[in-house]
């Protein structure tokens, strides 16, 4: 009798807060699911200062919480200076749009002959050169940073020294000297196959900008971007005050980013009122840079695809999201706009922990899935799982496809999804979600990784090594797998 009268109480509180929920208005949902979201990260203690701006139908809000320096009641503003890190990346990337638009450059032109004379002879695979749209889809090859003795430095440096070695070695790190180690480079792989991030393919996008219009990247930064959007400079100092102060994983004081060779990398500066103004460029596709940067360079759009540094993901509703993280030794940021719907958030952080990008992305998707609503598909198929649970899983997702044909399930979803389950106690249900997705995707390297450590939580060991193998047969490069058969099935000697 209890647990009817419980569960008439809940379905009566359920009914009632949907009643509420739709009462409201978008803005006023808006409003409250920022302020929960926001009030939460920072209560959990993810970071001591958070802005995030939202741009809904061509208007921008802000929600600040925190602090911008530790032991001072200092709540940011929708004008505190946060580093952005690799959202720097779309900058450059929308500059080579531009530049592609004046009929300056093709996206398959050879990336060499754009760069200051001299020879580049390991920028190059079997004689094939790197081209544009392997810089911007990120398949470029290209090594992650340089120089490389500044990587070795940070390797020895002691326990929680290293952002400062890097810091101060790059803010001494001249253009010249990266040219002159750019000349000396190689690729770390074939071209054009496999994503992998770059700091040194966005800093020679920045090059390319400035060789392709002419002048120099902070110039047509200025030009192009910043001043036709209201921005303000995102390189100089005139705004040093108004910088939050960034803290590092171990919780120190971070070094300030001011290092001119890599700002088309990572090294710009912005506030949420400025980046909120870029949020709205973004949901502009009219803007024909704009939907240049937005096309597909890399992969499928339905799974897991790359523009113009954007990530592309195709949602579970059918709409298409672009998104990136960004993080530095002080700050971490995310941003996702959907131009399909007029909507764009960006959160700005004054902690880089490991995890903090992908917590700020959570943020954003609390605070979508509040604005808009469960999408129909997804309460459906969640509702089909309650009741059936996860014996048959393509027989429920088709069951609920049946309905809403609309219904889009790409390989990082149902990969999410699994880890969800495996994390939440319930690897039986998890390991048959990991073997729907690699049914879906039997190409694909992941799902079968996945699939192995959901059976290593099981105690399935000898599922674990098959599936770890036929993942390292997809992929010879994955390292978890490498390092989960080392322990699993160790070579006879």
């Amino acid at each position: 009798m209890a647990r009817i009268t419980w569960a008439a109480c809940m379905a009566v509180t359920a009914l009632w807060a949907a009643g509420a929920q739709a009462a409201q208005t978008a803005p006023e949902r808006l409003d409250q699911a920022a302020r929960k979201e926001g009030k939460a990260f920072i209560d959990s203690g993810n970071a001591d200062g958070l802005s995030i701006a939202v741009v809904k139908d061509g208007k921008a809000s802000f929600y600040d919480f925190g602090t911008v320096e530790r032991g001072k009641a200092r709540t940011p503003t929708a004008d505190t200076v946060y580093e952005i890190g690799s959202i720097s990346k779309t900058f450059g990337s929308l500059l080579l749009a531009q530049a592609v638009l004046e009929h300056k450059a093709q996206l398959g032109d050879d990336m060499r002959q754009y760069l200051p004379p001299g020879e580049y002879p390991g920028l190059a695979y079997q004689g094939r050169p790197v081209t544009l749209q392997q810089l911007v889809s990120t398949t470029s090859a290209l090594p992650d940073n340089l120089p490389e003795s500044l990587s070795l430095a940070a390797k020895q440096a002691k326990p929680g020294e290293a952002p400062f070695v890097i810091i101060a070695g790059l803010n001494r790190y001249t253009p010249p000297q990266f040219l002159a180690d750019l000349h000396q480079a190689t690729l770390q792989r074939e071209p054009g196959k496999t994503p992998a991030h770059s700091n040194v393919a966005a800093q020679v996008v920045g090059l390319i900008d400035a060789k392709l219009l002419g002048k120099p990247f902070e110039s047509l930064l200025a030009e192009r971007i910043e001043r036709p959007l209201g921005m303000a400079s995102g390189a100089d100092k005139a705004r040093a005050a108004r910088m939050a102060v960034g803290y590092t994983n171990e919780g120190r004081a971070a070094p300030v980013w001011d290092a001119p060779v890599t700002r088309a990398a990572g090294g710009l500066r912005y506030s949420p009122r400025d980046m909120a103004r870029y949020v709205a460029r973004q949901l502009d596709e009219s803007d024909a840079a704009v939907k240049l940067s937005h096309q597909p360079q890399w992969g499928d759009p339905g799974e897991f695809a790359i523009a113009f540094n954007w990530v592309i993901n195709t949602m579970i509703d059918g709409q298409r999201r672009l998104s990136h993280t960004g993080g530095t030794f002080g700050f971490a940021s995310y941003m996702e706009v959907y131009p399909g719907t007029g909507y764009g958030v960006v959160l700005l952080t004054n902690r880089s922990a490991n995890n903090t990008q992908g917590q700020l992305q959570e943020v954003a998707e609390h605070i979508r899935d509040q604005v808009f609503g469960v999408p129909a598909a997804q309460a459906a198929l969640e509702k089909a799982f309650d009741e059936h649970g996860y014996g048959d899983v393509a027989g429920t997702i088709d069951t609920v496809r049946h309905t809403y044909p609309a219904l889009h399930l790409s390989e990082n979803y149902l990969n999410a999804w699994g880890y969800r389950l495996l994390q939440g106690k319930r690897a039986k249900d998890a390991v048959n979600v990991f073997a729907y997705n690699v049914a879906q995707h039997p190409q694909s390297f992941n799902p079968y990784d996945s699939l192995a450590e959901c059976q290593e939580a099981l105690g399935e060991r000898e599922h674990a090594i098959a599936n770890y193998r036929l993942s390292l047969e997809r992929n010879p490069n994955n390292e978890h797998a490498k390092t989960r058969l080392a322990e699993l099935a160790p070579p006879k000697h």
